[in-house]
């Protein structure tokens, strides 16, 4: 990847109308293929959509929805945001998006991720404690059906393969695969090991304090003897006409997020001071097109990444609101992006 590529990520956060009514999930379902569909319009490079088993979100299985924006689009990238690895079957995760690359003409790729729910693991069947050696092992195997080629593999965590062939084969010969990497320096390292690029998920804080982990990324890969990889960044924000209105709108939707999931794992009701330092300071990308596209390309140039995907969807906001944010990073944050980036 020579240069910088702009995307936008959803979880498909389950909306509400303007009167506050939620909406049915089959209808955010439907928002959120029209959402792809204007990302690939005006010009966005690639749309990934995340994967969750709980009733504030939408989409289970990310690869439909991207199928369904696969066939109404011509050029944007289609990937996962992320696809939780852990409790999935490595070679049903290949087989399902080496056909979504087929229907999108070679434009699919995947980010393979331990999730930050863990709904999935009882709703599958597999146990917590088991939470590490699932994902190393899965990873090991799924690294090894990107060759293409007959596989021969053993582990703990499901039955082996002895010179096993999966189809379809993709268009390039390897599904592009990207690692999704929260911070830690044995994920970094492994995500290296394996040759395959990292996508840092930054969700709080100043973000060029990540710097540190792409430098070990950088030079674990070399000194493992593995090819220079791309880096990217996903991070929660929002886009409006105006910095005033693009807070106003987002606020009470990314409070209402946050303070579902805080009540379940034990975190204080967020402040609307917490927000602002956020959108200030912090890895909350939320403004007008201009204010966006500086920081943005702030992070760019701190952590020298290839790729930089703005997660738009931040709890219950209304849908003709995401579109017209979707509107903007397309038309008038990523041009200027690219402006900052190149110095003109």
């Amino acid at each position: 990847m020579t240069t910088l590529q702009l995307g936008l990520d959803t979880f498909g956060d389950v909306t509400v109308a303007h009167d506050g009514s939620p909406v049915p999930h089959a209808q955010v379902v439907r928002d959120v293929v029209e959402q792809g569909v204007l990302a690939d319009q005006v010009g966005v490079d690639a749309f990934g959509v995340g994967e969750h088993h709980r009733d504030d979100y939408a989409v289970s299985a990310p690869e439909v929805v991207l199928a369904a924006i696969a066939a109404r689009t011509t050029r944007i990238r289609l990937g996962s945001a992320v696809t939780v690895l852990s409790s999935d079957d490595p070679v049903r995760v290949f087989e399902r998006f080496a056909t979504l690359d087929a229907i999108s003409g070679g434009r699919a790729e995947v980010t393979l991720g331990r999730g930050s729910f863990t709904e999935s693991f009882p709703l599958f069947g597999f146990d917590l404690a088991d939470y590490e050696v699932l994902f190393s092992e899965k990873l090991d195997l799924f690294a090894r059906l990107r060759e293409e080629g007959p596989v021969t593999w053993e582990g703990t965590v499901r039955g082996p393969l002895r010179g096993a062939e999966v189809f379809p084969r993709t268009a390039s010969g390897a599904l592009p695969t990207w690692v999704g990497v929260g911070g830690s320096p044995e994920s970094v390292v492994r995500t290296a090991r394996h040759g395959l690029p990292m996508m840092l998920a930054i969700i709080g804080g100043e973000p060029a304090r990540f710097a540190p982990y792409a430098d070990l990324y950088r030079r674990a890969l070399t000194e493992l003897g593995q090819p220079d990889q791309p880096i990217g960044v996903h991070s929660p924000g929002f886009v409006a006409e105006t910095d005033a209105e693009a807070r106003e709108l987002l606020w009470p939707h990314f409070r209402a997020n946050r303070d579902r999931i805080g009540r379940e794992r034990g975190w204080p009701p967020a402040t609307r001071q917490q927000f602002d330092a956020e959108a200030d300071h912090g890895s909350l990308y939320v403004g007008s097109p201009e204010t966006v596209a500086g920081r943005i390309a702030a992070t760019v140039r701190a952590l020298g990444v290839q790729r930089f995907d703005l997660k738009y969807s931040n709890g219950p906001m209304p849908h003709d609101h995401l579109m017209r944010a979707v509107e903007l990073y397309g038309t008038e944050v990523a041009p200027r992006v690219r402006e900052l980036v190149s110095g003109r």
